[in-house]
């Protein structure tokens, strides 16, 4: 059974850094492309980065320039790593395998990693 498995949240001061990893079991990236959510309280899940197939990565606006998101060469593992953090980045960080950055495109999640920036 495929699983997806989120870790490296964490609470850290405003403008720290953290690195998150994002493990599918029984299955690689590789076919797929995958992404990176959040999602904050009483707030919807929202899209933060991606990197398709081929490699090419994208990210949402209120995080460019700040967060890189990049992938194994075996494709088994994405990672997500997050500089000059912000009281605002504070969410649950959920990371799938899948297309494009509407939710809606992807249908296997984890648990999702805490992330909490002190200000």
């Amino acid at each position: 059974q495929v699983q997806v498995v989120e870790s490296g949240g964490g609470v850290v001061q405003a403008g720290g850094s953290l690195r998150l990893s994002c493990v599918a079991s029984g299955r690689t990236f590789s076919s797929l492309g995958a992404a990176w959510f959040r999602q904050a309280p009483g707030k919807e899940r929202e899209f933060v980065a991606r990197i398709t197939w081929g490699g090419n990565t994208y990210y949402d606006d209120s995080v460019k320039g700040r967060f890189t998101i990049s992938r194994d060469n075996a494709k088994t593992t994405v990672y997500l790593q997050m500089n000059s953090l912000k009281p605002e980045d504070t969410a649950v960080y959920y990371c799938a395998p899948g297309r494009g950055a509407d939710v809606a495109g992807y249908n296997l999640w984890g648990q999702g990693t805490q992330v909490t920036v002190s200000s």
